[in-house]
């Protein structure tokens, strides 16, 4: 990657002239003089190389020079937002799809090119899209450090036509379907800037890698030793433990067996995600997907997403929600853990729970940001005493954990409305071993889940799909109406005063309070003339597709009633509202109403 001689001569000459004109040689004079002047002690006589550099960088001289001087990189330095620093910067001019920006040289980068791809066999027949069809595309999402970044969209294809670049800042601090089988085969290239000036043999290399493939094998395989003593120890506390859900170990999207402790790390929002509460309601807006099961049977697919996977597709099933619901509790300094069990008819579940200081345990359903106060039934209280009567869809909990404990349930029963959670007491709990989990699950651990990703920020303009929504809801709602023979006619400012309505439901489903409703009120009261009928119909969804959702809320008899309404002086209203949160997920209200003549 070396430049060609007349290049490196004509970069030269073209430093040269900068340093020139800045005066720069006269500055390190004055600079080098005022240090040795002010800042050497008398019994030093000697002025080393990083002393000056100190003191230059120090002036800030080396900035400016920096400042001035113009290099290249990555045009996907606008994917790279969530990069805690604006330096992401490249030297070599010879690949396409680098421009001129400035370079830090005290930093180091590791550029990455995809180069295409192949063998993406599950789109082997698909034809060619024609100029300005939709189809689908491929999106490729990486993670390295703390860094993420997604290429540009590319049209599905066997052969994709990937060619991106990407620069990942190495640090200097230390540190899909088939889950086995090949989705597609990606070319890359990765090249090191500024070059390395020493680099290591293969031999040593090797040697390194070996070690480390030694280790990891040793730790998981005492840990997997551990984990059978607890377990039979576990069962033989009480036989029927047997049929407990007691889960310490799940495949991730990769095949691998990981502790089901790894999934969880306390995760920080930055400042996307203010509080606890918003928090579950920013998990609870990602989508929900069972995990796909090729064949019948109805089995539930053993499979839970790591954080990146989950994040990238915007989907996954409830250990997914939970473990990330989790995870953003722990950041905001809560005692959480995620609880496995059962919901009604038997059906594995796991939701989220919070130990409060005073005691309290709350369940979190990450499914749906509902929260649920647990106050136990005590069995042996006589029939006469009133018992709570549980809110929750939980009836049995096998276990629970977090990035540092696992316990057992070892009550009795393991019915949910009985249970005792006083994880302190080993005989209602049985615990692992706190290091046994450290050993494999904590940050740095080599046998871990490499670190969590930062969230994103959302890209999405919640104004301008607001009004693109509604504005094909119209189109819908007056298409389906002419099918029926019926005119429409849209009353702009009726479904402007259905905005505080939207508003007030979204802060109730962020903060369960509930605020705005009579200022709503009293608004209609006034838009609905006297003699006139006022009906509305509120509906939620976690997808920006109008047509499904215009599809969805024709299944609601009072909906289609609305949408269909015939009558005197018949006006139509529709309002939509998109609430955004991280990573692109959206919750969207859509309102629609009418008003009418009443006819006796």
């Amino acid at each position: 990657m070396a430049l060609p001689p007349e290049k490196a001569s004509e970069l030269k000459q073209i430093i040269r002239q900068q340093l020139t004109r800045m005066d720069v040689h006269g500055r390190i004079r004055e600079v080098l003089a005022e240090t040795i002047r002010e800042e050497l002690a008398p019994e030093h006589q000697q002025l080393s190389a990083e002393d000056l550099m100190k003191a230059l960088r120090r002036r800030g001289i080396i900035d400016d020079v920096m400042k001035e001087l113009k290099f290249v990189t990555d045009m996907n330095d606008r994917e790279m937002t969530s990069t805690p620093k604006p330096s992401t910067h490249f030297v070599n001019r010879q690949p396409p799809v680098l421009q001129k920006t400035n370079i830090d040289p005290t930093r180091r980068y590791l550029y990455l090119q995809v180069l295409g791809g192949k063998a993406f066999l599950e789109h082997l027949q698909e034809p060619e899209p024609l100029p300005g069809q939709i189809c689908s595309t491929f999106t490729l999402c990486l993670h390295f450090r703390n860094q993420r970044f997604r290429s540009k969209p590319v049209p599905c294809a066997c052969e994709p036509d990937f060619h991106d670049g990407f620069l990942l800042e190495v640090h200097k601090d230390s540190l899909g379907t088939e889950s086995k089988v090949s989705v597609g085969v990606l070319n890359i290239k990765l090249e090191m800037y500024p070059q390395l000036n020493k680099t290591l043999s293969q031999e040593i290399v090797n040697t390194q890698l070996a070690l480390e493939r030694q280790k990891t094998a040793e730790k998981e395989r005492l840990f997997l030793v551990y984990a059978k003593q607890w377990w039979r120890e576990y069962l033989q506390i009480r036989p029927s433990h047997n049929t407990r859900l007691v889960k310490i170990f799940a495949q991730d999207e990769n095949g691998i067996n990981r502790p089901v402790c790894s999934y969880i790390r306390p995760l920080r929002a930055g400042r996307l995600l203010d509080t606890p509460r918003q928090a579950a309601r920013f998990v609870n807006v990602l989508g929900y997907e069972r995990a796909p099961v090729i064949g019948g049977g109805g089995g539930k697919q053993e499979q839970w997403c790591t954080l990146l996977a989950f994040l990238c597709r915007n989907k996954g099933d409830c250990e997914d929600h939970a473990n990330l619901l989790c995870s953003l509790l722990l950041g905001y300094g809560l005692e959480a853990f995620v609880c496995v069990g059962t919901k009604a008819k038997g059906v594995p579940h796991t939701w989220v729970m919070t130990c409060g200081t005073d005691g309290t345990i709350t369940f979190w359903e990450s499914l749906t940001g509902h929260r649920y106060i647990h106050n136990p039934i005590n069995p042996d209280d006589p029939p006469l005493v009133e018992q709570p009567k549980p809110m929750y869809p939980y009836r049995t909990v096998g276990c629970v954990f977090n990035h540092q404990k696992f316990l057992g349930n070892c009550q009795p029963s393991d019915a949910v409305e009985v249970c005792v959670f006083d994880l302190h007491d080993e005989s209602k709990w049985k615990p692992m071993s706190g290091e046994a989990i450290k050993s494999v699950c904590s940050p740095g651990a080599t046998t871990s889940l490499p670190p969590f990703p930062p969230l994103c920020a959302s890209t999405i303009d919640a104004a301008v799909i607001s009004n693109e929504i509604e504005l094909q809801l119209r189109i819908l709602v007056s298409e389906h109406r002419k099918d029926l023979g019926l005119t429409t006619v849209w009353d702009d400012q009726l479904s402007y005063l259905l905005s505080p309505a939207l508003a007030a439901y979204e802060l109730e489903r962020t903060t369960s309070i509930s605020a705005g409703n009579e200022e709503f009120q009293d608004a209609i009261r006034r838009a609905v003339p006297d003699g006139h009928t006022f009906k509305g119909f509120p509906i939620h969804f976690v997808y920006r597709n109008a047509r499904r959702a215009f599809s969805t809320c024709l299944r609601s008899p009072f909906c289609e009633e609305i949408i269909c309404c015939r009558g005197d002086q018949v006006r139509l209203a529709v309002r939509v509202r998109v609430f955004t949160y991280p990573e692109s997920a959206c919750a969207v209200w859509i309102m629609f109403a009418c008003k009418y003549r009443s006819v006796l």
